[in-house]
């Protein structure tokens, strides 16, 4: 029987780090009050732990004292105020009680909900600590957003994730899953969402960011992580303020040819669009750990590796936890959060046939239609690639899709599925002739027709059989890199047969 943990308040974990002679620091807060020093503050005890407290407010004190930064509540921000806090305790403080002593620098910059209640209410914050004394420092930085309506709420969660993330670093470091879950502590994920979190230096040297970012997600505590092309860990407001974006939502085990081909082909359309001429533009290939067909939730070393291969081609690669057909509409909502411009999704004509099945949208009141009224809204273009007949079956007969529209395309094996001659359920034929005659559908055209049998399970059914007739079916990087790493079932040298 496992040991049940105990949930420790926010005062106590305040306390403890009180007491615990080892710990001494500074806190350094912009933009909120001193929420983390308050609470230390009435714990008691804080003459024991903490060295200093600033709140340099104004802008031009801040940039006295950090030097200037793009934005104020930013990473970069953060980076500077944890540098320069920690040099000067060190240096001040260090030869009179280093030997004993663990040093500490929290800081926070953060922005709630102003006056005029219009700003988006989220913050930086991150301590950089010795573990123990006259040891090289580590660092954990954590992205928050704060959903409470009102300002002093907000000031009073960013007071308590503070707290929490300073004891996680000292206490909870070895155990990940603890570590993120406590977080949210005394708080839980509907007032707070943590969105990006790194970890960096001689402490954390056990640990993978990008699957504590997973872990994030996995346990609720965000509904999307992003990776960069290099496989960082990135915040996604800072890759998408300003930009139209281009969604490529699958299974991507592993990208394919056809992957390839459906979002070039979306995009060569996409920056045609009016709204999207001038503007920077970002691909996102979208991975999510909520498949409905599948029973069991993926591994998330086999996302990793998947988002790997999207990287070695450039992508960048969002990882979620929304369903991938009932959740569509969530989408765009969610991409909304980080900026105003136009939004363009792709879809197979298998996931458009699940998209317009209803069992899906029984959890809505208003059913399909509010499903479609919610993905549509601002601006959002869904690019629909064409498959032939028996792709489509061959999709069905693997699990792939449910075949709720299998018999209504009678088609012959070889012919087109395209947007235009899609067969849709009778009852919603008036739906979609009035999302394809008002330009919300669109279908693709320039597609390479020499890809349009390939299945990325039949792709994994040679893998494991050590076929290499999988090979011209993904491009180059991805055939490397799978042999080089033996993914997705592929032998090692030594287990190949002869």
């Amino acid at each position: 029987m496992s040991e049940k943990k105990e949930l420790l308040t926010t005062n106590r974990k305040a306390l403890t780090i009180n007491l615990d002679e080892r710990r001494y620091g500074t806190f350094a807060e912009i933009g909120a009050g001193q929420e983390v020093a308050r609470i230390f503050f009435q714990a008691g005890g804080a003459a024991g732990t903490v060295a200093k407290t600033i709140s340099a407010y104004d802008m031009t004190f801040s940039d006295a004292i950090y030097g200037k930064a793009p934005r104020y509540v930013s990473r970069e921000r953060l980076d500077l105020m944890l540098d320069h806090e920690y040099q000067l305790l060190h240096e001040r403080l260090a030869a009179q009680r280093g030997a004993r002593t663990a040093f500490f620098v929290f800081a926070d910059t953060v922005a709630t909900k102003g006056y005029k209640g219009t700003n988006d209410a989220h913050g930086w914050m991150g301590i950089l600590f010795q573990p123990e004394p006259d040891q090289p420092p580590s660092a954990a930085v954590l992205h928050v957003r704060m959903w409470d309506k009102e300002n002093v709420l907000q000031q009073e969660a960013l007071g308590i994730a503070g707290t929490n993330l300073i004891y996680a670093a000292f206490y909870y470091r070895d155990d990940p899953r603890r570590f993120i879950e406590s977080l949210v502590d005394n708080l839980g994920s509907t007032r707070l969402e943590v969105d990006m979190l790194t970890f960096s230096g001689p402490a954390f040297a056990h640990l993978d960011n990008r699957l504590m970012a997973l872990l994030l997600v996995r346990h609720g505590m965000t509904n999307a992580v992003m990776f960069g092309p290099g496989g960082e860990v990135v915040q996604p407001w800072e890759v998408l303020y300003k930009k139209a974006v281009l969604l490529d939502r699958g299974n991507f085990r592993p990208v394919t040819n056809l992957n390839v081909d459906m979002v070039t082909c979306a995009t060569a359309q996409f920056v045609q669009e009016p709204g999207v001429k001038g503007r920077d533009v970002v691909v996102l290939m979208e991975i999510t750990l909520n498949n409905q067909l599948q029973p069991t939730p993926p591994e998330l070393a086999d996302v990793l590796a998947r988002a790997d291969l999207l990287g070695a081609l450039g992508f960048t690669t969002l990882v979620s936890n929304y369903q991938n057909y009932s959740e569509y509409y969530r989408m765009p909502q969610y991409l909304r959060r980080h900026t105003r411009e136009m939004i363009g999704m792709t879809l197979g004509i298998n996931n458009l046939l699940e998209i317009f099945n209803e069992k899906y949208y029984e959890h809505l009141d208003g059913g399909i239609l509010e499903s479609f009224g919610r993905m549509f809204r601002h601006a959002v273009k869904v690019y629909v690639y064409p498959m032939r007949q028996d792709t489509y079956h061959r999709h069905v007969a693997l699990g792939g899709v449910t075949g709720a529209g299998a018999g209504a395309n009678g088609f012959g094996a070889n012919v087109l599925i395209t947007a235009k001659n899609v067969r849709i359920a009778e009852n919603l034929r008036n739906l979609y002739a009035h999302l394809l005659e008002n330009h919300f559908l669109e279908a693709i055209v320039g597609f390479d027709p020499d890809v349009l049998g390939i299945v990325s399970a039949d792709i994994i059914r040679l893998i494991e059989a050590h076929d290499p007739a999988w090979e011209p079916m993904v491009p180059p990087a991805v055939a490397a890199a799978i042999k080089a790493r033996d993914l997705f079932g592929h032998p090692t040298s030594q287990s190949a047969p002869a």
